[in-house]
């Protein structure tokens, strides 16, 4: 038995079928609620399919997503690492003049980030030397507070040990120097005393002038001029 169908319904039916198969039409997601979990799902599913075209094809399927916030998300079916060596070797045995190769953008990368890096701890120093506080609210005002006095603390400490060492090399100079001068005056005394003994006494026997001599060169040695502390100055 055949059917036949109403000539009226029949378009109609068509209409609605045609417009079932227009696809619809791609826009953001308005609302940020919905779109983070419109997201998430979508994100999951899509390393499902690529989990599942690893298996299916025994392909190396390799993924990235960076989110809106920029948070990563990635999958590998063998090694990110691996994948992104054999893309960028692909990249440079194929001639693209436009277009750099993802290692140039991995370097272009790592060097922003490096100055990026360099301007935060410049912007840090002129904070520490009292500049560019209007940004700062009252907890980072206190955590930099903190940070100088730390940093004081370990100044003054620094500056007593090296102070502490300057002393005790003056005093180890010191107790050299009064040794030297201690020696010094024992080889005086006995040169003087060499000196006196080998002076001939006269024929008139005039033996109290010549102790006299040697008794005023002793003192003169006795009297040598010292500094405060017992130590000849010393130069330099």
């Amino acid at each position: 038995m055949i059917r036949q169908t109403n000539p009226s319904g029949s378009a109609s039916e068509q209409d609605t079928s045609k417009m079932a198969r227009e696809p619809k039409k791609m826009e953001k997601v308005d609302r940020l609620a919905a779109r983070q979990v419109t997201f998430s799902k979508r994100r999951r599913g899509l390393i499902k399919k690529a989990e599942e075209l690893s298996i299916l094809c025994d392909a190396d399927v390799s993924l990235i997503i960076f989110s809106a916030t920029g948070k990563l998300y990635d999958f590998s079916s063998s090694s990110m690492e691996d994948t992104l060596k054999r893309y960028v070797r692909h990249s440079n045995s194929i001639e693209k003049p436009v277009q750099p190769c993802l290692e140039r953008q991995i370097e272009e990368y790592n060097h922003e980030m490096l100055r990026k890096e360099v301007r935060d701890e410049f912007h840090k120093l002129r904070q520490i030397k009292g500049e560019y506080l209007e940004g700062l609210n009252m907890e980072e005002l206190g955590q930099l507070r903190k940070k100088l006095e730390a940093g004081l603390s370990l100044v003054i400490k620094t500056e007593e040990e090296r102070a502490l060492n300057e002393i005790d090399k003056l005093q180890r100079k010191e107790a050299r120097l009064i040794k030297e001068n201690k020696r010094l005056k024992q080889e005086i005394k006995m040169m003087i005393l060499c000196r006196g003994k080998s002076v001939t006494v006269n024929s008139d026997g005039n033996n109290g002038v010549l102790e006299e001599a040697e008794g005023v060169l002793l003192e003169s040695v006795n009297n040598i001029s010292i500094s405060n502390n017992g130590v000849p100055p010393v130069d330099g």
